[in-house]
């Protein structure tokens, strides 16, 4: 049973959002400036950056370095615990890479179909 307090869904919780686990994979060897983070990953703005990499903190996978500098310089680096769950992000991306074209052609067989689309996916 998945309860609202159950841990694994706190854990499903956590890759749920797209960005969350993109954001950690582009961590993974080491710290970076949102700059840095925004042009490595492409297809992200500011601000969903900004909203995912304050997510990721207030769940402790992820921890924020202000330096006093001029101008202020800003880093972000995956904690012990976000490092933990680089194995389970990159088995997700291998399933992904292995299986990507079997899901599309699910889909398009769906569509090809045309029956009702399902709750939240285009239609």
């Amino acid at each position: 049973m998945f309860l609202a307090d159950c841990q694994t869904r706190l854990a499903f919780d956590l890759l749920a959002n797209t960005w969350n686990a993109v954001v950690m994979w582009a961590l993974r060897h080491g710290p970076r400036r949102p700059g840095r983070l925004r042009t490595e990953i492409g297809g992200i703005s500011s601000k969903v950056l900004t909203e995912t990499l304050r997510r990721l903190e207030y769940n402790g996978l992820v921890t924020r370095h202000t330096y006093a500098e001029a101008p202020p310089r800003v880093e972000y680096e995956l904690t012990d615990l976000g490092r933990t769950l680089l194995g389970p992000i990159e088995a997700f991306g291998e399933w992904a890479a292995d299986h990507a074209d079997e899901v599309m052609a699910a889909q398009d067989r769906w569509i090809m179909t045309d029956p009702p689309s399902p709750a939240g996916e285009p239609g």
